[in-house]
């Protein structure tokens, strides 16, 4: 292949020891995702701390929405990632070229089409979700602004996926810093100076995600080899279209049925009609969110590690991606996730301060979903390693039945008996170890096929990795 002008940022994914490279792929990443995380949370913070509970309310409790929107087109970027890191593997750089064009096509067009239903289609969700009548307001005014902000989101993920796919995760880190400082500084801005509430933090949110995105887009202009974007040669190859939507398409369905299951959850929570309920789940989910972001960078280094060597036929390789990813997600998990149970009340505070019932609630949801969040990054580790090896719809459906099925069969049985947010929050645990368990059965049922295809064996042990 042509060689890479940025060759520093690159991870050679297909030779020597795995351990170092993982965490060195994995740790931008993890930061990454959290500065993502730093743009809501700052909205949040601001909000709860100058506005009021129910502006707090009005945006921490738009996440499970706007997951359930976006996830789709999020899937489609997991599909970029693996065609895109396969090729790299094979040494196919014209598949690159054409991969890498019709990615950015496709951001282009997930985020027309995500501005269009969530503007248009705002306030009808909301009330679906059945939103507090003190709350739907504002959270009506957040969501038509948030998503205008939709094309600069999708290009910015569609472009890190992109580089993800060459080992790059350090440069999306950068941009996303640069990008986080401006959302913030903005965000005390609209706020406190321009007295904007809720309009303020979802405009600051917008405007530093397209900031993100022109970066990343500067990036892949100035990229040498296979992944140089040239903007005349933006369109859809069929051909790719097909390969990406094989592995996303199942990815985003299996997003938005997580999603749809936590609506039916925060549907649950808004049942209480309860602001200091609602109010402190949308505080801890925010908390849980930093957590989960650390244990979901190994997901995506299990797809991309495990999408390269089996695109090299070096499946020897990916059973040992699969335990190193998953003894760093499970230690990474068990010490975030009860760090943050057990100094929720102060966490809490920092999003609600002066309101100890919204503090108390959060600290009871975190207890119920924070302290065993590793099984829910070890179910995920096993779907990155699955979609990394061609299998996305299996996954896809175990996932809807273990996780989601669990939980809206718990809703509607468990907690109609038990009517108490804690016995709804113990609904997650329990689908993850039932969803976890099934993925694990699935990759040893699947793995002597999948290895004899691409390494031309007859038999697992009959040969070692080309």
């Amino acid at each position: 292949m042509t060689e890479p002008k940025n060759r520093g940022y690159q991870i050679d994914m297909l030779h020597g020891p795995l351990a170092g490279k993982l965490l060195l792929f994995a740790l931008p990443l993890m930061f990454s995702g959290i500065l993502q995380l730093l743009f809501n949370a700052a909205d949040v913070v601001v909000v709860g701390r100058y506005v009021g509970k129910e502006a707090l309310a009005a945006v921490g409790s738009n996440n499970s929405l706007i997951n359930l929107l976006v996830n789709l087109f999020a899937g489609l970027s997991v599909g970029a990632n693996v065609v895109v890191a396969r090729d790299l593997g094979a040494g196919r750089e014209e598949e690159v070229r054409e991969s890498v064009h019709t990615t950015i096509t496709l951001s282009l067009i997930s985020g027309a089409v995500l501005t269009l239903v969530g503007t248009l289609m705002a306030r009808t969700l909301l009330q679906l979700m059945a939103s507090p009548a003190d709350v739907i307001d504002l959270a009506t005014v957040y969501l038509r602004i948030y998503f205008c902000g939709m094309p600069g989101n999708m290009f910015y993920n569609f472009g890190s996926a992109i580089l993800r796919a060459q080992g790059d995760t350090r440069r999306p880190l950068y941009f996303l810093t640069a990008a986080g400082i401006i959302n913030v500084g903005l965000n005390l801005l609209f706020v406190i100076v321009l007295q904007m509430s809720v309009a303020g933090v979802a405009l600051a949110t917008i405007i530093s995600q397209y900031i993100a995105a022109l970066l990343v887009l500067l990036c892949l202009v100035r990229e040498k080899g296979a992944l140089h974007l040239d903007l005349r040669a933006l369109g859809l190859n069929r051909r790719v279209v097909r390969r990406i939507l094989r592995v996303g398409l199942p990815a985003g369905f299996q997003g938005i049925v997580f999603s749809l299951s936590n609506v039916v959850i925060q549907s649950s929570i808004n049942s209480f009609d309860s602001t200091a309920i609602v109010a402190g789940s949308s505080a801890s989910s925010n908390i849980e969110g930093f957590v989960y972001t650390a244990m979901n960078s190994f997901y995506q280094t299990a797809i991309t590690f495990t999408s390269q060597n089996y695109g090299a036929g070096q499946c020897r390789r990916v059973d040992r991606i699969l335990l190193l990813c998953q003894a760093d997600v499970a230690l990474v998990g068990l010490i975030l996730g009860n760090l943050a149970a057990h100094f929720g009340a102060f966490l809490a505070g920092i999003y609600a301060p002066g309101e100890p019932e919204v503090i108390a609630q959060a600290v009871v949801r975190l207890r119920y979903i924070s302290r065993p969040y590793l099984l829910c990054g070890m179910m995920d580790t096993f779907v990155g390693v699955l979609r990394g090896v061609g299998y996305s719809v299996v996954p896809m459906v175990v996932s809807m039945v273990g996780a989601c099925g669990v939980r809206l069969l718990w809703v509607a049985t468990v907690f109609q008996v038990y009517h108490t947010p804690a016995v709804l929050y113990g609904s997650y645990p329990v689908s993850w170890l039932i969803t976890a368990a099934a993925h694990c059965g699935f990759f040893l049922f699947i793995r002597r096929h999948v290895y004899d295809k691409a390494m031309g064996l007859r038999s697992l042990d009959g040969g070692g990795a080309t």
